[in-house]
């Protein structure tokens, strides 16, 4: 099979490359994915676990890519509540090979069902944002109707998909961005902007919960707009200024069967809506990758054509 590999971290996405990789083996309570699309985390060229198995050991060449939508094509040993054929989407693991390529292996607790109507290139734009934006809002902010949220990057892959559910979720939400992204937040449902090029960050007011993407001197700032009982959540980096009188949480999203087959049926519904940006085919992953690269919504490597 083919997959894109990375061999020296120093490299960065120039030491990426379309490789010829065994196929998969399928260990126990694992699946083997036919990949159709796949979505990856700029910045996980920089994480141990690209370059390090779950032991610490030297993994490269390593596929890199941790959200992916496809069909089950093998069932490892023990595996149930999957069948060959089924089209699935969710998470790679974090310290194996993961999604751009044509076939991985994958733990099947981590992935859900995909409905039929739902297009593969839509649904590998959603695990990661999808998962994160949650356990961000409700898990770890604990948001609950008639509070407000501020959302920071709220027209990027997590953001928009925070600002929807947080809505959805009958809250009052603020989103930040670049001056472009104003029109995209509110028209995602935010029902205020602030221009963090052009505006000031503390006149937001105070809020229940703050969600942070983007971390530093953002970060910092937001802590005095959480009111007195409200949460800081941030995916940046771990806090350095705790809200005087609020919680302050730093997490990395987990996987959740249960949650990816519920985002799964919101996205079926037209209720929930992923912003695909950049669609690429597996060739041209590393342009995608490059630095200082962006584009609105999420980038999604084709990997092969809807079934």
């Amino acid at each position: 099979m083919q997959a894109i590999t990375v061999r020296d971290r120093d490299a960065g996405p120039a030491g990426m490359s379309l490789t010829d990789l065994p196929h998969p083996h399928a260990a126990e309570n694992d699946v083997i994915v036919r990949v159709h699309a796949a979505g990856f985390t700029p910045g996980e060229l920089d994480w141990p676990g690209t370059w390090t198995d779950r032991a610490g050991r030297d993994r490269t060449p390593s596929v890199p890519g941790h959200e992916l939508s496809g069909v089950v094509a093998e069932l490892g040993y023990g595996t149930t509540g999957l069948t060959v054929g089924q089209r699935v989407y969710g998470l790679t693991d974090w310290t194996r090979n993961g999604s751009l390529a044509q076939f991985t292996a994958v733990e099947a607790r981590n992935l859900a069902p995909l409905p039929a109507d739902v297009d593969h290139v839509t649904a590998a734009a959603l695990p990661i944002s999808g998962l994160t934006a949650w356990q961000a809002l409700f898990d770890h902010g604990r948001l609950t109707t008639g509070q407000t949220v501020l959302v920071h990057g709220a027209a990027g892959g997590v953001g928009s998909i925070a600002v929807q559910l947080a809505r959805e979720a009958g809250t009052r939400v603020v989103g930040t961005g670049r001056t472009a992204d104003r029109a995209t937040a509110l028209g995602l449902g935010a029902d205020a902007f602030v221009d963090l090029e052009s505006e000031r960050l503390e006149d937001a007011g105070e809020v229940d919960v703050v969600f942070d993407v983007i971390g530093g001197e953002i970060l910092d700032r937001s802590t005095a707009l959480v009111r007195p009982g409200g949460t800081l959540v941030t995916i940046a980096e771990p806090v350095r200024v705790r809200p005087a009188d609020g919680r302050a949480v730093f997490f990395v999203v987990e996987p959740d069967r249960a949650r990816l087959a519920d985002l799964a049926g919101r996205l079926r519904d037209g209720r929930l809506k992923p912003l695909v940006g950049s669609v690429r085919p597996l060739a041209e992953a590393a342009v995608a990758f490059a630095p200082g690269r962006r584009t609105p919504g999420k980038t999604v490597i084709r990997v092969a054509e809807d079934d």
